[in-house]
Parts: structure tokens; C-alpha cells; sequence
């Protein structure tokens, strides 16, 4: 999740290269590839498609950028980039793959800034339980918990209403693995038994 300050920087840099300034671009690209790629991950549920979808986004983040009203505004805007960018290219994808197998899913990329107190391989269990929803939940779960995204930030950034946000949000933490997992500590260790984790 984001600090006051990241966001402080965020659209510092986001108002920066508005104006044209490379520097400025570059270093928000280095602060944002990989939060957009995880983005991409979680929605399309492909390594492949997400990357390739993520360069395609930032082409259009670069042209666009200049236009962006609100600095402070570049998360939801990027990532709603992103998001339009995945349904694209999933749906052209479907097209060209009638009647086949659901894609592919593969682990998503390493987040960062994890929380001092989890672990690699709990956070492991919780992708994998993520990985088992559907990828509308699991992208609008990820972008709340993940990315410190707000109700209305994610709403923009999936181009559905706020109250889609809320019902998405609410069946993923309802979905019994997952929220065994995050409420009970006892949950997260059953989980990663079933799993034959241990």
C-alpha cells in the first residue's frame, strides 16, 4: 500500500512529465512497471499477456499522459489503461480460441512493499487462494489490498460502477479459503495443509 508520501511523489512525478519532462517519466515508469504488470497478472491470468499488454499500456500511458487532468489521478487512470488493454486482448484471444480451454494461469509476478510481518510463503498461500477466484474479484481485491487503491479509484480503474467494486470485494472476502485465511490464523495454516503446504 501506498504512503502518503508515494502518493505525493506519484503525481509530483505524474504532473512533471505532463509537462514533457523525460526524467520525470522514466522514474514513474520505474515506480509503476511493476504494479501495472501485477495488474495485468491478476486480470488476465497469463505472464505472457500481461507483459505484453503492459508494454502496450505504457505506449499509450507515454501519448496520453499529457493530457491527464489530475496528476494525482495517474493510478486509477493507468491502471483503468491497463485493465482495457487486458480485456482487448483476452477478448481477441477468445475469438481466435473458440471453444478451448480456459487460459492458462501461471504464478503472478513478485509483488512489492509486502508487509513486514507476512512471510514469502504465506503470502504464496494467499496468491494461490487469489489465483482460485475469478478474475474480476481477484483483480478489484488486488488493486484494494495490494495497490492501497480507494472504492472509487478501483471503479475507474475496471470502468464499472462503485457498488460493482463493493459486491466484487465482497464475494472474494467471502469466498470461504480466502477468508478463512485472512481472518483466522489458524485458517492460513489448515489452508496450507489441505494443500499438502506444510
Amino acid at each position: 500500500m501506498r504512503t502518503e508520501k508515494e502518493k505525493a511523489l506519484d503525481a509530483y512525478l505524474a504532473a512533471a512529465a505532463r509537462t514533457g519532462d523525460r526524467d520525470a517519466l522514466g522514474k514513474l515508469a520505474g515506480r509503476w512497471h511493476r504494479k501495472l504488470l501485477a495488474h495485468a497478472h491478476r486480470v488476465s491470468g497469463e505472464a505472457e499477456l500481461a507483459a505484453e499488454v503492459t508494454q502496450e499500456a505504457w505506449t499509450e500511458i507515454i501519448r496520453g499522459i499529457g493530457g491527464l487532468d489530475d496528476a494525482a489521478a495517474f493510478p486509477a487512470w493507468a491502471f483503468r489503461i491497463v485493465t482495457r488493454r487486458c480485456a482487448r486482448a483476452i477478448g481477441g484471444r477468445q475469438k481466435r480460441r473458440a471453444g478451448s480451454a480456459a487460459l492458462a494461469r501461471e504464478d503472478r509476478p513478485e509483488g512489492d512493499n509486502q508487509a513486514g510481518h507476512e512471510t514469502r510463503a504465506e503470502l504464496d498461500i494467499v496468491r494461490r487462494a487469489m489465483a482460485e477466484l475469478p478474475a474480476e474479484q481477484r483483480a478489484a481485491l488486488g488493486l484494494f489490498y495490494q495497490e492501497g487503491l480507494r472504492i472509487a479509484e478501483i471503479a475507474v480503474a475496471l470502468e464499472i460502477a462503485p457498488g460493482t467494486v463493493k459486491t466484487r470485494l465482497m464475494h472474494a472476502r467471502n469466498w470461504w479459503p480466502f477468508n478463512w485465511i485472512i481472518t483466522d490464523s489458524v485458517g492460513l495454516s489448515a489452508f496450507r495443509a489441505r494443500r499438502g503446504l506444510q
